[in-house]
């Protein structure tokens, strides 16, 4: 992956974060305060704009782990993704498949412990 590619698609996560964060506490906050479920939409943004900064600081690199970029970036698609959907369809279900993206977003902090640039810009 080139370091411009990942940037962009970091971008992009981040902006959605944003977008997502802002739509909650505003659009959609009625329904999720009355369904109880603002808490769970508030923890998918914490986790989904944290782990943007941090693809931005691994992007920030002359090289960038094709592992920390994927691990993160599908971490936060599948948790705060799942809790999103959680939040708005109150399909339970859906808690269970939230730790693999957990998962994932803890591959990409030990990816960075053992880190192993690809050397791609």
């Amino acid at each position: 992956m080139n370091v411009q590619l990942a940037r962009k698609l970091t971008a992009l996560i981040g902006f959605f974060g944003v977008l997502l964060g802002a739509f909650g506490a505003h659009a959609l906050r009625p329904g999720l305060e009355a369904a109880g479920m603002m808490p769970i939409w508030q923890t998918a943004v914490l986790y989904h704009l944290m782990h943007a900064v941090a693809l931005l600081a691994v992007t920030g690199r002359a090289a960038v782990s094709r592992l920390t970029f994927w691990s993160f970036s599908l971490g936060i698609m599948v948790f705060s993704g799942s809790l999103y959907l959680l939040a708005l369809t109150r399909i339970s279900a859906l808690g269970a498949v939230t730790p693999l993206g957990g998962f994932g977003m803890l591959l990409g902090w030990l990816s960075l412990l053992f880190n192993k640039p690809d050397n791609v810009r």
